[in-house]
């Protein structure tokens, strides 16, 4: 039979049950920490290389032999310093020769002025000639005119009037075709004097040809004597600009052959700028649209471990390689002291973008992407895991950026093993560095 119940049996069951909790009552730990304000500056690590400002290969212009070479490898050099001659006497007997022929050019120009200087004193003189003769023309008209009168009046005397003997007519007639015949001769003169004058001023047009013609000369001997100087500059080689030379092919004695002449394909020598050097960087596609002029930069070199150097992007392509799908970029560096060698290579990080406003959490706090910029993560609120939608930006692989759907005081739960929505867990907050260490643990 049952019987009664028993109190005390009751009551320590009562007891047994209250001190041991249900599975579902237990708290879970969880690892969580807080979001960082402000959002993730962009920024890109590349390789690069070091390359100078400037550098030429100098080649011969003209064919000869190296008579002096005042340099080598590594040697320092400012702009127009000798630093190569080559030997071609023919050039410098050209450069006599044009000298020549334009002394003689400018002679020939003196002598057309001379010409045309008497040729045109030829011809004032001529035209001053029929002046003179047309006066004679005057005179001799009007002595003609007077010589006809008389003979007529005699002529009458002598012959109506029978007043006067006719030898004296006869006289007077001769005296007449005197007259006539000096008047026929003065126009002659006048004549004579226009066809001089006519000449002369022929001479003056060929003159002035002459002229022309010998000033033309003048400038093609100029010219060619220009020419034939400059050809024999070029047998002296000088540098562009200040710098070092970075190689050499010939020795004093080698013949050296014009490039225009065949000759060899690798330059006598070659002089780099490095005052300032460059930093050649291949930025991918991705970042291309960020980069540009200005953005700092920090540059470490391989070959100089343990130093960093801050600059800006100088120049951006603009374009990018079709083949390689990156753009090129360069980054000047002071090099006056000649710390940085051409071929030097190591690393590049650029800054693209400053961070803006925002949060940002350990990436690893990402439960999942869901895309279009979505992610899902959990928060411990009020000890009850939740989970949470939330909008995220960049990443750069240790840090992601959250633009919405984050407070600034949630607790972003960083251990995520066998987290559900609604558990109820127990926090244990971690510092950054303890997340670290723990991550890479």
């Amino acid at each position: 039979m049952l019987g009664p119940p028993n109190k005390e049996a009751e009551a320590a069951n009562s007891d047994s049950h209250e001190s041991t909790p249900s599975h579902a009552d237990e708290a879970t730990q969880v690892e969580v920490v807080k979001p960082r304000q402000g959002g993730l500056a962009r920024s890109t690590t590349q390789p690069g290389s070091v390359i100078p400002d400037k550098y030429a290969e100098l080649f011969a212009k003209v064919s000869g032999y190296l008579k002096v070479l005042n340099v080598d490898i590594g040697s320092r050099v400012k702009e127009g310093d000798v630093l190569a001659v080559i030997d071609v006497p023919e050039l410098h007997k050209e450069v006599e020769r044009s000298e020549a022929a334009l002394d003689q050019a400018k002679a020939q120009v003196v002598q057309a002025e001379a010409h045309l200087t008497t040729a045109q004193a030829e011809w004032e003189a001529s035209k001053a000639l029929i002046h003179q003769y047309k006066a004679s023309v005057e005179d001799a008209e009007s002595m003609y005119s007077f010589r006809t009168k008389v003979y007529k009046r005699l002529e009458n005397l002598a012959v109506v009037q029978k007043a006067v003997d006719m030898k004296l007519v006869d006289e007077k007639e001769e005296h007449m075709h005197a007259a006539a015949a000096a008047l026929t001769a003065a126009h002659a003169s006048v004549v004579s004097a226009e066809a001089q004058a006519a000449a002369a001023k022929a001479r003056i047009d060929q003159a002035k040809a002459d002229l022309v013609n010998a000033k033309a000369n003048v400038e093609v001997c100029t010219a060619q004597l220009e020419k034939d100087r400059v050809l024999a500059e070029y047998t002296t080689m000088r540098s562009p600009y200040t710098g070092v030379i970075t190689a050499r092919n010939f020795w004093p004695g080698d013949f050296v052959q014009s490039r225009n002449d065949g000759g060899a394909h690798f330059p006598l020598l070659t002089v780099e700028k490095t005052d300032v050097m460059r930093v050649k960087v291949q930025v991918p596609d991705a970042d291309v649209p960020y980069t540009n002029p200005g953005d700092p930069a920090t540059i470490l070199i391989d070959a100089l471990p343990g130093r960093k150097f801050d600059a800006k992007v100088s120049r951006v392509a603009s374009a990018e390689d079709p083949e390689t799908r990156t753009m090129r970029i360069e980054i000047d560096l002071d090099n006056k002291d000649g710390l940085f060698r051409d071929g030097m290579y190591g690393k590049v990080v650029i800054s693209l973008e400053k961070a803006p406003d925002g949060l940002n959490i350990p990436s690893s706090c990402i439960v999942e992407e869901l895309g279009e910029g979505a992610a899902v993560l959990y928060v411990a609120r009020d000890n009850i895991a939740r989970k949470i939608k939330v909008r995220i930006g960049a990443d750069d692989g240790i840090r992601t950026e959250v633009l919405s759907g984050l407070k600034p005081n949630d607790l972003v739960i960083a251990s995520r093993a066998g987290i559900s929505d609604g558990m109820k867990v127990s926090v244990i907050e971690q510092t950054e560095d303890q997340h670290a260490q723990a991550g890479h643990h």
